[in-house]
């Protein structure tokens, strides 16, 4: 009989994941987050600013927790932060730069120039008008947009499938539609009852225009081969509108959704300056007024964040309509 023969295999040694190592970014975004605290506590001001100390107090707490999440237990809950790693490196530069050129030297003239605790004192101080001008905007944008894209997509449905729409309906669209919306602003302001309702036709009129081309040009697009192939299995003509035309063509329609956001939102902040009394755009002309420059640039650095977090907003509902294009457009 032979002899009983024993395999030993070698185990393989686990592993390291990046998530489970220490995490080198955080160590020197941490590290710049604390450097640049240190030089707003340490350096004097040249001018006396309220909230120097708040100011230093988040950057150095932003540094130890950064510092904490470079450790390799919480490489798991860090994850999702690790790809921003060099930005949140940069970002204490740029800030320690800005409280250098303003705050500590004086280079930059003051009341133009502000440091960046003098942002800081805005939103601490005014953050009930800021609030209200917030909520005021999003008023205003949400019912001006949604008709307008909800009109919209309506007629660029009826101009892309019906050819006797489109014969009538698409020289209307060209002669009026590139015209900006802010040249009908004598107009809307003469016709309507109020600056609200004014100020809601322009967003509607702004948001419209791209999303009635580009739904009419992705419907006229539509490959025949789909009617065929639904016409044989017995489809209606209201199933090949709906089931058909109308999703093939939604990546168009998101581009149109997209270009009129952005219309949107620049027609918000002009109807807001010109007549409505509360909003972003009007806590803009306020500020510029009283030469407030401080709250100027903290209501343009909160219109960035607002406008910017609504993009992403509609991206995450394209993602989620559109699955099949997730990653082709990304913002």
């Amino acid at each position: 009989m032979p002899a009983d023969i024993t395999l030993e295999v070698p185990v393989a040694a686990p592993i390291r994941t990046g998530t489970s190592a220490i995490w080198t970014g955080g160590l020197v975004a941490g590290a710049l987050w604390l450097a640049a605290a240190s030089v707003t506590r340490f350096w004097p001001d040249q001018v006396d600013w309220e909230r120097t100390d708040l100011l230093s107090l988040f950057e150095a707490g932003l540094g130890v927790v950064l510092l904490a999440a470079a450790s390799p237990g919480l490489g798991r809950l860090t994850a999702r932060a690790r790809p921003i790693g060099p930005w949140l490196a940069v970002l204490p530069v740029l800030l320690s730069l800005w409280e250098i050129v303003t705050a500590k030297l004086g280079l930059l003239p003051l009341p133009f120039f502000v440091p960046p605790q003098a942002l800081l004192e805005t939103y601490t101080d005014d953050y009930p008008r800021l609030g209200e001008s917030v909520w005021r905007s999003l008023a205003l944008l949400a019912p001006g947009y949604l008709i307008g894209a909800a009109i919209a997509f309506v007629v660029g449905v009826t101009l892309g499938w019906s050819k006797r729409a489109s014969y009538w309906g698409h020289p209307v669209l060209r002669f009026v539609g590139p015209l900006p919306p802010t040249a009908w602003l004598p107009l809307a302001f003469f016709f309507f009852p109020s600056s609200w309702s004014a100020s809601t036709f322009l967003i509607a009129l702004a948001s419209g225009f791209p999303v009635a081309v580009l739904t009419a040009s992705g419907i006229s697009s539509v490959n025949s081969a789909y009617y065929d192939i639904a016409r044989t299995l017995g489809a209606s003509e209201r199933f090949l509108v709906l089931r058909v035309a109308v999703p093939a063509a939604m990546p168009s329609v998101f581009v149109g959704l997209f270009m009129g956001l952005g219309s949107s939102f620049a027609v918000l902040i002009i109807a807001e300056m010109m007549g409505v009394k509360a909003g972003l755009g009007w806590y803009l002309q306020w500020a510029q007024g009283w030469a407030a420059y401080s709250n100027m640039y903290a209501a343009l650095l909160l219109m960035a964040v607002l406008f910017s977090s609504i993009i992403s907003a509609l991206f995450l509902l394209r993602d989620h309509l559109l699955a099949w294009q997730k990653e082709l457009v990304r913002w």
